[in-house]
């Protein structure tokens, strides 16, 4: 550990980052399977399950917590096997 009082700050700040980065990324994940698998079943809350799974995507990228193009490209291949 750093004996810099700023570092010391950092590292507690950089380690609640990641911490709700790895959730976030986590509960992304959750989402997208649950509508894939919703989609390959043909459920009836498929649409509700990719309109969660978009609106996830869409607030991580805008939070920062995933980058913009890699959320769009979740997006699009969620839409791809979508409308498949």
């Amino acid at each position: 550990m750093a004996n810099i009082k700023s570092q010391k700050q950092r590292v507690l700040t950089n380690e609640k980052a990641r911490q709700r980065n790895a959730a976030t990324r986590s509960e992304l994940k959750t989402h997208l399977k649950n509508a894939i698998v919703a989609i390959s079943e043909k459920s009836d809350d498929a649409k509700d399950k990719i309109s969660t799974a978009q609106s996830k995507l869409n607030s991580a990228a805008a939070k920062g917590r995933l980058h913009k193009r890699a959320a769009a490209r979740k997006t699009s291949r969620l839409m791809k096997k979508a409308n498949a």
